[in-house]
């Protein structure tokens, strides 16, 4: 009798869930944004990354950064994302790409926006990389790992 089919029929949505979560969450995927930095970045882009990584150089975001505001919020459940602390590597890369894509288009609405949800997206990865407990434990997925990646790898491939 195999056990497996068993263990497979009682495991909870929520286990399921977290299973295939944990597999859109790994490490290895991090080189897919560093391919998404390396090709074609839209001039925002440039812009929001050399600021993130002048910060980053002159203070470490030692300091607590605040977190975002009920607007953010609402305008990243518009177009359907997840705070950053609740994404995944691979959803962020998808998000990131989509953003790329957003800011060049001829929507100016569609082209503030992805400009504003990529600064959302930096000021979460402020907050969680000032916050050292949450960052070094296993509390919440390394989508912010993904966006860090990307914003240091423009800095390195436009200069």
């Amino acid at each position: 009798m195999n056990n497996t089919n068993y263990e497979n029929m009682f495991k909870s949505k929520s286990t399921l869930t977290r299973e295939m979560l944990n597999k859109e969450d790994l490490l290895s995927d991090l080189e897919v944004s560093t391919l998404l930095a390396k090709s074609s970045v839209p001039y925002s882009h440039r812009r929001i990354a050399s600021k993130y990584n002048v910060l980053r150089s002159i203070c470490s975001f030692q300091i607590i950064q605040p977190r975002i505001t009920v607007t953010e919020k609402d305008l990243l459940a518009k177009y359907s994302m997840e705070p950053l602390e609740n994404t995944t590597i691979t959803r962020v890369n998808k998000e990131l790409l989509a953003l790329k894509q957003w800011a060049i288009s001829s929507n100016d609405t569609l082209r503030e926006d992805s400009v504003k949800l990529l600064e959302i997206r930096v000021k979460e990865l402020k907050f969680i990389l000032s916050n050292n407990y949450t960052a070094n434990s296993d509390e919440l997925y390394k989508g912010y790992k993904a966006v860090e990646t990307y914003l240091t790898a423009i800095s390195k491939f436009y200069k």
